[in-house]
């Protein structure tokens, strides 16, 4: 099968399920009062996004049960002859992801979010933190209604808050990070794990645990996850440079603009770039296309975005590796095929 295909393939899967989840997430989150409150709260999900994390929760789901797309995933079959909904526990991993995104954007004061306003800029500051604290606590309702084993939801609540504290711990490191010209790669690459790949690994992992797979299958689909997590973060480190500001919905460069240390800059310093004087002066409002062009082109010279995409990589086929794990079908194929396509995406 060519690469344009496989593309085609995966597309197709996360096209079909995300179609799925966004109706679940009309089931599962509906408007109700306070309707301002909701509405903020339902902002970011209604705005868009690929679903990836549910997609990937509905596919180790299917794999493990050994069927295909047109599963009901309300009454998904376990491993041991029972039936949990499935879909509210991929649901509630994309509520947990939008609640970070609200407050992601409130510390950084960013405008924008897939293209529309920011949550605390669409309504304000004050109702975003209270739309992002609803979504976290409504994840948790949704995760406590999937039915089947109750030790089983026990366990993937406990992963799911977990992965919230270590979401922040990742958060916070960031922001240390910032005020550190002495930051190893090593670093970043741990605070990415915590900050965007737990979330990956706990969409993985969640499904086994909920399906009462053996605790072999469920560490390896969580390391699938923070593998390829931690290679998506990388990747759209990489984008933030090389795509244009209209297809990224923000600005080109925002990340260089804003002094945030990524693999490529700590790379680029090793080799001796002066990174903050790449922009030195520039805000993310008075940059220019031509000014990014040119720090773009140090970074590449330096072999720091190639540097980058090489450890996308590696991080990728190891995540792939860990599929072994499962039954060889059109799920697990489908798994490498969405580790793939997370490091070779555009936006």
């Amino acid at each position: 099968m060519t690469q344009n295909a496989t593309e085609k393939r995966v597309l197709a899967a996360i096209a079909q399920r995300r179609e799925l989840v966004n109706d679940a997430i009309d089931v599962d989150l509906p408007q109700q009062e306070p309707e301002r409150l909701y509405e903020a709260s339902r902002y970011i999900l209604e705005a868009g996004g690929k679903r990836l994390r549910p997609t990937a929760a509905l596919l180790v789901g299917e794999a493990l049960a050994d069927v295909d797309g047109e599963a009901d995933y309300r009454a998904f079959p376990t491993v041991t002859g029972g039936e949990v909904d499935l879909m509210a526990a991929a649901v509630s991993i994309e509520v947990i992801q939008s609640f970070t995104l609200i407050h992601d954007d409130i510390m950084d004061d960013d405008d924008l979010r897939r293209g529309v306003k920011a949550v605390h800029n669409q309504y304000d500051t004050s109702t975003a933190i209270l739309a992002g604290d609803t979504l976290y606590s409504k994840a948790f309702e949704i995760m406590a209604d999937v039915g089947g084993d109750p030790a089983n939801t026990l366990e993937a609540m406990r992963l799911l808050s977990s992965t919230c504290t270590k979401i922040c711990e990742g958060q916070s490191l960031d922001v240390a990070f910032e005020s550190r010209d002495d930051l190893a790669p090593e670093e970043y690459l741990e605070m990415v794990e915590r900050k965007t790949a737990v979330l990956y690994g706990a969409a993985a992992a969640i499904p086994a645990v909920l399906l009462d797979a053996d605790e072999a299958v469920v560490d390896a689909m969580y390391s699938y996850g923070v593998e390829s997590g931690k290679a998506f973060q990388i990747q759209d480190d990489v984008l933030d440079l090389t795509v244009p500001s209209e297809e990224l919905g923000k600005q080109r460069g925002s990340d260089l603009v804003e002094n945030k240390e990524t693999l490529i800059t700590l790379h680029a310093r090793q080799q001796g770039v002066d990174v903050d004087g790449l922009l030195d002066g520039s805000t993310v409002e008075t940059v220019t296309e031509a000014e990014i062009d040119d720090a773009v082109a140090e970074l590449e010279a330096a072999g720091s975005i190639d540097y980058a995409r090489e450890m996308a990589e590696e991080l990728t086929e190891r995540s792939k590796q860990r599929l072994e794990a499962l039954p060889d079908n059109e799920a697990s194929d489908l798994l490498a095929d969405l580790a793939d396509y997370l490091i070779s995406r555009g936006y």
